[in-house]
């Protein structure tokens, strides 16, 4: 017997599948932790917060936090309302601008002859590299030219320009996207413009539902520092932070909170789980 007929019974048997099953369990149980231990602190009473050594699960549950909570708001001088309209108004634009350029530029880096675009992409790869932090200094010294310090503007065009979505969607349709497809549409009289909203979109649907879950997740918790100070244009986040700075007595509340704020991302993940899998397995990793 050789060895590869040796490899391929042990991973077929019984129990190397259930050594593998084991480990993924446990680790999707781990990771699971921190959002187990915010939803059991969002309905725990305030004597089991004030608990020492603290209890991972609550004993009592009670839904008094999520009930405190407008009481809390109120004594915020803008309206929940505001802050819950600015969050999403600012997430849902800058993911849909976010989509349409990341896939625009994608489909001009994979499927058209520009000249330098190999050079182009190389660049795009490297800017991987960067971390956002190290963009902070430069990217504050351009509003300020710019004149959009405490505007939405502040949120928005950081957003829309990505790596990263370059990078997944023109991966993805590299291996989705087969040029004589293209070629038929043109021969049948369709523009760049058709092309790309009728025949590339559709096929990279999966490529660009990933790009909306990471989209949308970085975005709804985005809390810009030092650019936003009008009160009427902060968003959810702030509150939760404002929240958090009452100490213990509203740790039950500020985890109401995030878990209210956890909802959202959420829901968008459950939508697009099966994208994101197709995504990743088949185009996400390549070179």
């Amino acid at each position: 017997m050789n060895k590869s007929s040796e490899y391929k019974r042990y991973t077929h048997s019984r129990l190397g599948n259930a050594v593998y099953f084991s480990f993924l369990i446990i680790a999707g149980a781990f990771s699971m932790l921190p959002i187990i231990y915010c939803v059991c602190t969002a309905f725990k009473p305030l004597d089991e917060l004030l608990v020492f050594p603290p209890r991972f699960f609550v004993h009592r549950p009670t839904v008094e936090n999520f009930i405190q909570l407008p009481a809390i708001i109120e004594n915020l001088r803008i309206p929940l309302t505001r802050y819950l309209f600015n969050s999403f108004f600012v997430t849902c634009l800058s993911t849909f601008l976010h989509i349409i350029v990341a896939s625009m530029a994608a489909y001009v880096l994979s499927k058209t002859n520009i000249r330098f675009k190999k050079i182009i992409f190389l660049v795009v790869q490297l800017s991987l590299l960067y971390n956002a932090y190290t963009l902070a200094v430069p990217q504050y010294l351009i509003f300020s030219t710019m004149r959009i310090i405490d505007t939405f503007w502040v949120y928005i065009l950081p957003a829309i320009p990505s790596s990263t979505g370059v990078f997944l969607i023109k991966q993805y349709m590299d291996s989705s996207v087969p040029d004589s497809l293209l070629e038929a549409a043109r021969i049948d009289g369709a523009g760049p413009v058709n092309i790309y909203f009728r025949v590339v979109m559709p096929i990279i649907k999966p490529a660009w539902m990933t790009l909306m879950l990471l989209s949308f997740q970085s975005l709804w918790s985005a809390m810009p520092s030092g650019t936003i100070f009008s009160e009427k244009l902060k968003t959810l986040p702030y509150v939760l932070s404002s929240i958090s700075a009452g100490g213990i007595a509203r740790a039950g509340s500020a985890m109401a909170a995030t878990v209210l704020m956890m909802l959202p991302p959420m829901i968008i993940l459950v939508v697009s789980q099966s994208n994101v899998v197709e995504t990743m397995g088949s185009a996400g990793m390549k070179g």
